[in-house]
This record gives C-alpha cells, structure tokens and sequence, in this order.
C-alpha cells in the first residue's frame, strides 16, 4: 500500500472510532501529537492527510493496531449518526454510550474484515420485518413469538437456555461486552451483514436472556431503526418497545409451558408459594421479577404479587437461593464474540493471513490466550468434528457434494 493513496476519508472515520474506543479526547490526542486542536480536527476530517509518524503515535495512543487503521475495506458501521437522537437526549451517562457504541462498532468492523479475508459471507436470509395490525400490540407479539419458536424448532413449551446460541445459528451477531450499568444493550441492522447486538457482560445471566429476546423483537418490528435498551426504560413506551418486551415474555416463557408448569406445581402441592415461583424461574432461566409479571399477566397469580415480594425485606436472589436449588441445564457462551467470529479469526490465522499479533488483537485477549484458543480449535477438529463455520440456515442442497 502506498500511503500517499490511502483513502482520507476511510482513515479518518477509522481515527474517530479508534479515539471514541479508546475514550481519549480530541483535546488530549492533539495535545499527545504536540499540535493544535484545529490541526488535529483536520485530520479527522479528512482534511489533512496525517504524516507516518503521527500515526504510529495514534495507534500506540488509541492501543489499536496500525494495520487496522490502515484498512482498505469498508468503512466502519456509522453506529453513531444512527443513535444521534438518543445520544442528544441523554442528559448523563452520554460518555458511556459513546463508548458502547464504539465497542460495537469495533466488533463489527473486525467480523466484517475478517469475512472478506476468508470470503465468508454471513447469512442473510432472515424473516421479513413484522407490522403491528389493528389489535392489541402485546397480542400480537404473542403471536410473533409463537411462530418464531415454531420456525426455530424450540417447541411450544419448552424453555430456552441457550437464547444467544440459537439467534447466532439463525443468522445473528450476539457480542458481549462490559457495558455501564444502566445499558442493557444496544442493536443495529448492518446492511448485507445482518443484525447485531451487544449485551451487557455485568448484568445476570438471566438479565442477558432478557435482553437478547428483547433486541431480537425489535429485529422483527424494526429492525432498520438502531437503538439502546436501558435497565429502567422512559415511562411511557412506544409501540415498538411494549411490543419487545411482550415478544421477550413470549419467547421465554411460552404460554402452554407456563401454564403446563404452573398447574403441575398446584397439583403437586395444592397451592403455590413463593418456592414454586423461584422453581419455575429457575426452569425457564428467567428473573423471579419477570416470571412473576408474566403469571399475573395469564392471570395465575393475583396482580400486584411481585410488588409484595420486592417490599419485603428478603432480596430476590436469596429466595431462589432458599428454594430447592437449581436446575442443571446448559448456558450461553459468556465470550465477547461469537463462535463463528471465534473460528474465523483462527481460521485466518492457521492459513497465514493474519500474524499472531493480530489474532491476539481481534479476539481481545493476550497472545498465550490466542495460542491456547488455537491449540484448543486444533483438538476440536482432530477429534472428528468440522472446522468450518455453518450455520442452522446454511443450505445443503444450494451446494451439493461434488
């Protein structure tokens, strides 16, 4: 690559998402290069083309690889213009959700080269967007939920326990990153890439359950309108937002398999207490709040049940911890990326394409970690199972062996 053909504007965009990652300012990258601030923002605006050196002393600065900066690809997702209107509406916290969103971004940017480096393309063949009818919106989730349970084979009254592996099989990109606490997530559709969405690390698990039903609602209603999900949402929700929070009830806790549950725990006993109801959000891998609201919403249980079970003095997890324990069952995944982002970074690695330095650098981890991930990817395949990522969705008549 000669640099005096790098493209101005692609290096600038990839300059802004590495500072905004990086949460260091425009102020103190001008102050690190020793120039002014109007020198500086030149440059983030294409307007000055910035010499080697002072870009070798920004990666070192935003910690980012050189050679990331200096891609050639397509730009980064504009996350950001997309999410302008929350970002101006919050009165605090803005700092935070900046850094969210470059987060975001920084992983898709990283799966997208990483496909166009193994010319793997992601699945795009999802369920067309869903419009609200004349009914009641939350009926109409039901419904939604119940045909996406019966077009992913879950069933009509099991549990879900894995939600993030199943939605990443179906064609989504779930990330997991350490997010502020009032964050619950934050989702985009990239065009010709897919929809993707990023869940908070230090929320409970039966929080990022939650979330990751809630975002894939607003994939089926609205899916080309990006936006952030907050642990306490305005008080007076939108159409899209009731409809993602009745699609989440429905999708996790299906109304056949909560009533099936429910009336044998009342056949069991003669009542239900609150041990049954920590039991049953065990089974269906949900908060106690969540379980509880969506009985009094079937009518099971009488209304205003979990507001005397959150005044008391007895905190949540301590009652589930006094119930009868839980219920073995498996979990999601808790990486940063997705599997497949996982095999396509060591795939690029074990054919050469990418250094160890840079493996290293897209998982997020150390180079003794990238090594041990691919000694560990190495046995996987030795004992018999595939190396390439396939997807639930991947066609196999499209492709017949030849």
């Amino acid at each position: 690559m000669r640099y005096d053909q790098i493209d101005l504007p692609t290096l600038a965009e990839r300059l802004i998402a590495a500072r905004k990652a990086a949460n260091v300012t425009q102020e103190a990258a001008a102050n690190y290069l020793k120039m002014s601030r109007p020198t500086f923002i030149a440059i983030e605006k294409a307007a000055r083309r910035p010499k080697p050196e002072e870009l070798i002393k920004l990666a070192e600065l935003y910690k980012e690889p050189l050679n990331k900066l200096l891609r050639e690809d397509a730009r980064p997702p504009q996350l950001r213009p997309h999410l302008r209107s929350i970002l101006d509406t919050a009165s605090d916290g803005q700092q935070e959700l900046e850094a969210a969103i470059a987060q975001l971004g920084g992983y898709i940017d990283d799966y997208q080269y990483l496909e166009k480096l193994l010319e793997a393309k992601s699945v795009t063949h999802f369920p067309p967007p869903v419009r609200v009818g004349p009914s009641p919106v939350e009926r109409f989730a039901e419904h939604c939920a119940q045909e996406e349970r019966a077009r992913l084979k879950l069933g009509a009254h099991q549990p879900i326990y894995t939600p993030r592996k199943i939605l990443e099989e179906a064609g989504l990109h779930v990330f997991v990153g350490k997010l502020d606490s009032k964050l619950a997530g934050l989702y985009v559709f990239v065009p010709d890439f897919g929809y993707c969405i990023l869940v908070n690390r230090q929320h409970p698990k039966e929080r990022r359950h939650w979330t990751i039903a809630h975002e894939y609602g607003h994939f089926l209603i609205d899916r080309d309108r990006p936006g952030v999900d907050y642990v306490k949402p305005m008080q007076r929700k939108p159409e899209n937002e009731r409809f993602a929070d009745s699609f989440a009830n429905a999708f996790l806790m299906p109304e056949p398999g909560v009533q099936r549950r429910f009336y044998e725990e009342v056949e069991r006993t003669g009542d239900f207490k609150v041990a049954d109801l920590c039991r049953m959000a065990d089974h269906f891998a949900v908060s106690l709040m969540a379980m509880s609201l969506r009985l009094e919403a079937l009518g099971l249980i009488p209304r205003g049940s979990w507001d005397n079970i959150s005044e008391s003095r007895v905190p949540p997890r301590t009652l589930r911890q006094q119930a009868a324990g839980s219920e073995p069952h498996d979990d999601d995944s808790e990486e940063p990326y997705p599997q497949r982002y996982k095999l396509l970074a060591v795939q690029a690695f074990e054919g050469e394409k990418i250094t160890e330095g840079q493996l290293a650098k897209l998982l997020r981890c150390s180079r003794i970690q990238a090594r041990e991930i691919v000694e560990q990817y190495s046995k996987t395949r030795d004992d018999g199972e595939s190396s390439v990522p396939i997807s639930l969705m991947h066609s196999l008549l499209a492709h017949p062996a030849g």
